[in-house]
């Protein structure tokens, strides 16, 4: 057997270990957090002691979750509803229209999913304190608008040039002004795509954490930041109630990821953004 062919498997088979023993390691990780959250005591043994509840019981009581679920899912819908008003059209006409300079718009657009939330989310966040948003339930909106709205332009473009453009022509020549073809052809065509945008902007924002983190107040906080608060602000607390906390966290982001993978190939925008830069 070639050297070339002995090298090449050699090659494979070190990758799938390094993967399997990287995969291992995130699900013992998981694995640790979710044991611990039911363990009434775990400590220089391989298993628990027992099994109880009552830890998720105590972090309801003691994060006060009703409130930090409320707070983060009316947070996460204005930000799933604001961006989807907006990256929508702004989809549709980047799709469409072809013009000066959409390439560098493009690039101001996708710039906040490029470069890490944390290196514009300290000046948004002093003009938002400035201004008197900051602390407050609508500045970690606009906070999260900020990343978000580009997120569905991008997941939203592809949807958009798979319609053919001759069927809108065509609703143009029956007599279809702009507010009816959107409303009577393409939004129904598009349905998934928005559907599929949606989604995956509210696991986005659900798991913000540094804009969220640096806009929120007392009474604007997201599960998430809540979350950080309950292991690194002072005080004692049980680990088993802080466990719980992010089972709960975890257990939400992952629910609603699941339903958004139902609706979008994530293979479907990579094969398209390799499309347009290959033109």
């Amino acid at each position: 057997m070639p050297q070339t062919a002995i090298a090449g498997k050699l090659w494979t088979i070190a990758v799938w270990v390094f993967l399997g023993f990287f995969i291992l390691n995130i699900l013992a990780m998981i694995g640790t957090v979710v044991v611990n959250s039911f363990a009434t005591r775990w400590f220089g043994t391989w298993l628990p002691v027992g099994v109880t509840m009552r830890w998720y019981r105590a972090a309801w009581q003691e994060f006060q979750l009703g409130d930090l679920i409320s707070t983060t899912f009316e947070i996460v819908i204005s930000v799933v509803v604001l961006s989807v008003l907006l990256g929508v059209p702004a989809a549709y006409a980047m799709a469409r229209r072809e013009f000066a300079g959409k390439k560098l718009l493009l690039l101001l657009f996708f710039l906040p999913l490029l470069v890490p939330p944390i290196t514009y989310g300290i000046p948004l966040a002093t003009v938002l304190y400035q201004t008197g948003l900051g602390g407050t339930m609508n500045g970690v909106i606009l906070a999260n608008l900020v990343p978000t709205v580009p997120f569905v332009i991008l997941v939203m473009i592809p949807f958009v040039e798979q319609i053919d453009p001759r069927i809108e022509a065509a609703a143009r020549v029956f007599g279809a002004g702009t507010t009816r073809l959107f409303l009577y052809v393409l939004a129904p065509m598009l349905a998934p795509g928005i559907l599929a945008a949606s989604l995956l902007a509210l696991v986005r924002t659900i798991s913000m954490f540094e804009l969220s983190f640096l806009t929120a107040g007392p009474t604007s906080q997201t599960l998430v930041v809540a979350l950080y608060y309950a292991v690194f602000a002072a005080g004692v607390r049980a680990g088993q109630s802080v466990d719980a906390m992010a089972v709960v966290y975890t257990a939400s982001t992952l629910v609603w990821l699941l339903l958004a993978l139902r609706f979008i190939n994530p293979t479907q925008i990579v094969g398209r953004a390799k499309v347009d830069h290959a033109r």
